[in-house]
């Protein structure tokens, strides 16, 4: 059995997602920081982000930057921020987040927790934003 991530690309467990291409998904952290946290992942379940293949690495980063630009045309008023953690799952992931204040993006605030259907306006939001 591959991590939850991998459930999620396997599309064994639902999730919120944004944007997928053939090697990447972005969707929406289940236990996010701040609206619009978004998670990027590769598809091929590799354990940390910096163990990828040189050519995986850059492609994840430029699928990143695509999302990234998304998610600050959604929310124009705050700043994009990134942080690659490797705790929570053994799936190379990258964390995305609008925010307005440096403290917004610290692991020990509080998660918020959004209904399905603000997740749905929040997923929508992103998702049909155009660059």
């Amino acid at each position: 059995m591959g991590s939850i991530f991998t459930r999620i690309v396997n599309r064994e467990i639902p999730a919120y997602i944004i944007d997928e291409d053939g090697g990447h998904l972005a969707f929406l952290d289940a236990m996010p920081l701040v609206e619009g946290h978004t998670l990027i992942i590769p598809k091929k379940e590799t354990d940390w982000v910096f163990d990828l293949e040189e050519k995986e690495f850059r492609n994840l980063w430029s699928f990143a930057r695509k999302v990234a630009r998304k998610l600050g045309r959604a929310y124009p008023e705050k700043r994009v921020t990134v942080s690659v953690v490797g705790f929570e799952v053994p799936h190379a992931h990258i964390h995305l987040m609008p925010v307005s204040e440096m403290n917004e993006m610290n692991f020990t605030n509080k998660r918020l927790r959004f209904s399905p259907e603000e997740y749905l306006s929040i997923r929508d939001k992103i998702r049909h934003t155009t660059l």
